[in-house]
């Protein structure tokens, strides 16, 4: 089986992510181990003949892609003459905004009340940030491939990047080596004790693209995903690299119920801490939408398979006269001291939107989903509300809410869920998870616009981040502003909205809109920063007709007091580039995070770290970073009254 390794040859760690060691269950096939929906491949040739049989027959190889590695190398960048006494770290700053406490997200940005840690093009940059007047890069890493992600974890710094290597492999029932290239995703520990000099004590690579990861304690989960790479007729199996051990190839399982399409996703864990211990890994053949959810005690992997018609307890009822076939098959993992056991598998009508589409609370998972799907006469669409025990078998069901509507951002809060979904208007919904066996709603409130990230205040306040809609004379919906709600929910039966706040005019923009952790919120200072890039009306006096205006972009972040007796209150706005048009969230002005030590607040765009005085809004110092501007082609003009071109 050339080297195919079977599961009694995995060296098993005390590092254990997703290894499905749990109690297994007999299959109907002598030898092979199943557990739910997962079935694991008994050999390569069984894995062979299932994606040929499954259409994941690709008779080529990958070729070679712009951006390959070169050797990592730290260099030192210039600094000031020493001071004589080190200032001390904030005693108050924030954090990546995450969605699990305790549960922590990579980002491209990290910070410890001292020191802020980012990733700058192709290099890791790190800035002694406080105090803000005397802030300075201290050391620039240059980091192999594309960067993606970081943790920081004490003194230690995990960076993830990508890049296409190529490599030599021989196929079986063949005695030559022959050259094939994939995309590997690195995760570089440095340790960062002496900020002046990282070192890179470990590089863990896995084959396939960086498709997420999360942090409890001192242990790193990361999901990567490759589509299958054949050479002739041998497929390349995934792989996981660390040092000059030789590679692992981790157990490949796959869904019993058949799939439209399949990509191979590999579960690896390693830790921070021990840079000796052998990462441990497992791959699973699933479908190419799926969607990574952790809490401190399990880890959720989800995908959603459009393939044969549901099956489920309601298929064929009145509940779903359609028999529907847009399902998601969810699969949990327990987390205890380092090892992840396979524990059970649920299935729901239904597609995710984002992990936010998930949670945990008192031990089971909450998911919200949008059905969409068609019959013999018309489509339809529709969302559904479900809720997991530990053994991932539905308990509670609420169905067909906000018929021919989808769901825009779902938040679960403690025994709640505040759903937005839109048509023509935007319905906020409060749900009621109090009784998991019987969930339902309790309120709606109907307003203007929609909301595509929902943050809680408080017990009773929810804030909303979207765009601003408006009815058009052809009866459709035209899309305006950025929009922001804070929304009392203390009376569940009558949500009302405290405050909006409209920014800009259409086309104005947020990376928090589709980034929460872009987000910034801290209950304590009453706090809000919103990263914008706004999109404002001026006039053109050189025009030859009357009232003509164009528009210019303005790059920067809004700043915000909020509480629930005065909704918003703008206290100031953070400007880092206002040139007239741009390329909108896309500019290298464009403001991407924001975060505070003490009272100084850091809003970072691809070129630059701005400081701000938080209580009279002074810009204290501002930080180049290392960007090289990218080639953009020039803005697209359309000459006419409304652009004052001339």
């Amino acid at each position: 089986m050339g080297n195919w390794k079977p599961a009694t040859a995995v060296a098993l760690g005390c590092l254990v992510i997703a290894a499905i060691i749990g109690t297994a269950l007999a299959s109907e096939d002598a030898g092979t181990e199943t557990y739910g929906d997962l079935r694991k491949f008994a050999s390569k040739e069984e894995l062979k003949e299932f994606l040929k049989e499954q259409g994941g027959w690709n008779d080529g190889r990958y070729p070679p892609v712009p951006g390959g590695t070169g050797q990592e190398s730290a260099v030192k960048a210039p600094t000031a003459a020493p001071t004589a006494a080190a200032p001390s770290a904030a005693r108050d700053y924030s954090t990546t905004n995450v969605q699990v406490e305790g549960v922590d997200e990579a980002d491209f940005v990290k910070n410890d009340g001292k020191y802020i840690y980012i990733i700058s093009g192709e290099t890791l940059a790190i800035v002694e940030a406080f105090p803000a007047t005397a802030a300075e890069i201290v050391s620039e890493t240059r980091i192999s491939g594309r960067p993606k992600a970081l943790f920081l974890a004490g003194d230690r710094l995990v960076v993830f990047a990508v890049a296409e290597e190529e490599e030599m492999t021989t196929p079986e029932g063949s005695v030559t080596p022959v050259p094939v290239w994939r995309t590997v995703t690195h995760a570089y520990v440095y340790a960062v004790g002496d900020r002046e000099n990282p070192k890179l004590v470990r590089d863990v690579a896995f084959t396939g693209d960086y498709y997420d990861a999360r942090m409890v304690g001192d242990y790193v989960y990361t999901l990567t995903r490759e589509s299958p790479v054949w050479v002739r007729d041998d497929v390349v199996l995934p792989e996981v690299r660390a040092g000059d051990a030789p590679p692992l190839r981790p157990d490949i399982y796959h869904p019993v119920s058949p799939m439209q399409n399949y990509v191979f996703y590999t579960a690896s864990a390693i830790s921070v801490r021990k840079d000796t211990s052998a990462p441990d890994a497992e791959t699973f053949l699933l479908g190419y939408d799926t969607t990574l959810f952790a809490s401190q005690e399990n880890l959720y992997i989800g995908y959603r398979n459009t393939g044969p018609a549901y099956s489920g307890p309601t298929a064929g009822t009145t509940a779903d006269p359609a028999n529907i076939r847009d399902r998601t098959i969810i699969h949990r993992f327990a987390i205890k001291r380092g090892q992840i056991d396979y524990q059970a598998m649920g299935e729901v009508p239904g597609h995710l939107l984002n992990q936010f589409s998930l949670d945990e609370y008192a031990g089971n998972l909450r998911v919200a989903t949008t059905v969409e799907g068609w019959t013999r006469e018309s489509s339809f669409q529709y969302n559904n509300v479900y809720v997991l025990d530990p053994s991932m078998k539905t308990i509670g069901t609420l169905e067909h809410i906000a018929p021919d509507e989808r769901i825009y951002a779902a938040r679960f809060a403690g025994d709640r869920l505040y759903l937005v979904t839109f048509k023509r208007i935007d319905p906020l919904f409060v749900i009621d998870l109090s009784d998991p066996k019987h969930p339902g709603i309790l309120g709606e409130l109907k307003i203007p616009g929609y909301s595509d990230y929902l943050h809680p205040y408080d017990a009773d306040h929810i804030i909303g981040i979207g765009k601003e809609t408006n009815e058009n004379g052809w009866g459709g919906v035209s899309v305006g502003g950025l929009k922001l709600a804070l929304f009392d929910v203390s009376d569940v039966n009558n949500p009302r909205a405290v405050d909006t706040v409209v920014i800009g005019e259409a086309g104005t923009d947020s990376e928090a809109l589709r980034d929460h952790k872009a987000f910034l919120f801290a209950e304590e200072k009453g706090l809000l920063v919103i990263p914008v890039s706004e999109i404002k009306r001026v006039e053109n006096p050189s025009s030859r007709y009357p009232g003509s205006y164009g528009t210019t972009t303005r790059q920067g972040a809004y700043v915000y007091s909020v509480n629930p007796e005065d909704g918003f209150t703008l206290a100031g706005t953070v400007v880092h580039g206002e040139k007239g048009p741009s390329y909108g969230w896309n500019s290298p002005d464009a403001v991407r995070r924001s975060l505070f030590m003490d009272n100084t607040l850091y809003t970072v765009s691809k070129r630059s770290i701005v400081m701000t005085d938080l209580a009279d809004g002074s810009r204290e110092s501002e930080v180049f970073l290392p960007y090289r501007e990218e080639a953009y082609p020039p803005p697209y003009r359309i000459a006419g009254p409304t652009t004052g071109a001339s």
